[in-house]
C-alpha cells in the first residue's frame, strides 16, 4: 500500500504573540524576510509576472526555493496567484493591496542598500579576504 506524504511548504509563525515593544518590527521581518521574499515583492510592485519572469529576475534563487517563498507570500496575503485554465497552465503573480502597501518600505530598503548595504558588504568581503592572506 503506497503512502502519500504531503509537504508543508508554508513556514509557521515564529511567535504566538507580537504585542511587546519592537515586535511589530519582528512581525514585519517575519512576513518579508526569507530567501528572496523582499526582492520578489520589489519586482511585483505594480506588476503581474509569471513564474519564469520572476525566476529570471532572481538569479540567485532555485526554482524550488522561489516556489516555497511564493507560497508563503500567498499564504500570508501579500501576493495573489492566478491560475489560468490552459494547457500548459499559465500562472501569474501580483501583489495584494497589503503587499502594495510595502512599496515605500521596499524603496527605502533599496535606497539604504545602495548607499550603505552594498558598501558594508563589500568591506566585509575585503576584511575576510585580508584575514585569509
Amino acid at each position: 500500500m503506497a503512502h502519500t506524504i504531503q509537504m508543508d511548504t508554508v513556514k509557521k509563525r515564529r511567535y504566538s504573540n507580537y504585542t511587546y515593544d519592537g515586535c511589530p518590527v519582528e512581525a514585519s521581518l517575519e512576513l518579508m524576510g526569507g530567501k528572496g521574499k523582499g526582492v520578489i515583492l520589489y519586482h511585483l510592485q505594480g506588476k503581474t509576472l509569471r513564474f519564469n519572469e520572476l525566476k529570471r529576475k532572481l538569479i540567485s534563487i532555485t526554482p524550488r526555493m522561489l516556489t516555497k517563498q511564493l507560497r508563503e507570500l500567498e499564504s500570508d496575503g501579500l501576493i495573489i496567484r492566478h491560475v489560468y485554465p490552459e494547457v500548459p497552465p499559465k500562472v501569474e503573480y501580483s501583489m495584494t493591496p497589503e503587499g502594495e502597501s510595502l512599496s515605500d518600505v521596499l524603496h527605502a530598503l533599496q535606497a539604504w542598500g545602495a548607499k550603505y548595504g552594498i558598501p558594508l558588504l563589500d568591506k566585509r568581503e575585503q576584511d575576510l579576504s585580508t584575514r585569509e592572506q
